[in-house]
């Protein structure tokens, strides 16, 4: 694999210096954050390769920066602390850390670890459905061909809900994308489903999101072509 850019989010600025200098002597590019909300723009931004992550962080849980990073991609995390406690190693494992290194540690166990998570990482994951292509790996869709553009929160929803079985229904969907700690995030969820449709859905105007009513969303698999939907409609009714 191509090194690639990597973004590494610490709080300490001589640990962002240090990690800079061994990430690019490797031949990666690094990017650096020094906060958690920092991190999360770069992410949304940039779409690093990977990312190297301090939970210890002055603006936010580093715990609920790793999971909003996992809902953001299938990017390996690895979390680089100096907290050295099997409870924090735990919850960010839980929380969609890929690995988890305490300081202080050799460059070389963490570019042999990063190589490691490089290679393990998804790379060519992707659904298809009538000209609707998700790369979860990449966090790039197209419809018939042509980019489709969506934010980080768009992109969220879809990707639970193309990767779910049947129904989800509205609290797990919130929780998936917006975290079990947030409130009613009821009314900003349809604002995004509908904005969303507008962007993925075909030009017969069938919607790949089908809603639930009072239940939740499914995505929808095979749906018919403008011509199936031409030629039903012609065809005679039956009623039995």
């Amino acid at each position: 694999m191509t090194p690639g850019r990597i973004l590494v989010c610490d709080p300490s600025s001589q640990a962002r210096r240090a990690l800079q200098v061994v990430l690019r002597t490797a031949g990666y590019k690094a990017q650096t954050a020094a906060t958690g909300k920092e991190a999360l723009l770069w992410v949304d931004r940039d779409r690093p390769q990977a990312v190297i992550l301090e939970v210890d962080l002055p603006d936010m849980s580093g715990i609920d920066v790793c999971r909003r990073l996992r809902q953001r991609g299938q990017m390996p995390i690895l979390v680089v602390s100096r907290i050295d406690s099997e409870t924090v190693k735990i919850e960010a494992l839980k929380a969609g850390a890929d690995d988890y290194i305490t300081k202080p540690f050799s460059a070389g166990e963490l570019l042999a670890r990063l190589a490691a998570r490089l290679r393990a990482a998804p790379s060519g994951l992707r659904i298809e459905t009538d000209g609707l292509i998700i790369d979860l790996a990449t966090q790039q869709v197209t419809r018939a061909g042509q980019a489709v553009h969506l934010t980080a929160t768009e992109f969220a929803l879809l990707r639970v809900l193309a990767t779910s079985a049947g129904t989800v229904t509205h609290r797990s969907l919130a929780t998936q994308v917006w975290g079990p700690a947030r409130g009613d995030v009821s009314g900003r969820m349809r604002t995004h489903i509908q904005n969303l449709r507008a962007k993925i859905d075909p030009a017969n105007g069938i919607s790949v999101i089908r809603t639930e009513v009072g239940i939740g969303y499914s995505f929808v698999r095979g749906l018919p072509t403008s011509a199936e939907i031409r030629r039903s409609a012609s065809a005679p009714t039956h009623l039995y």
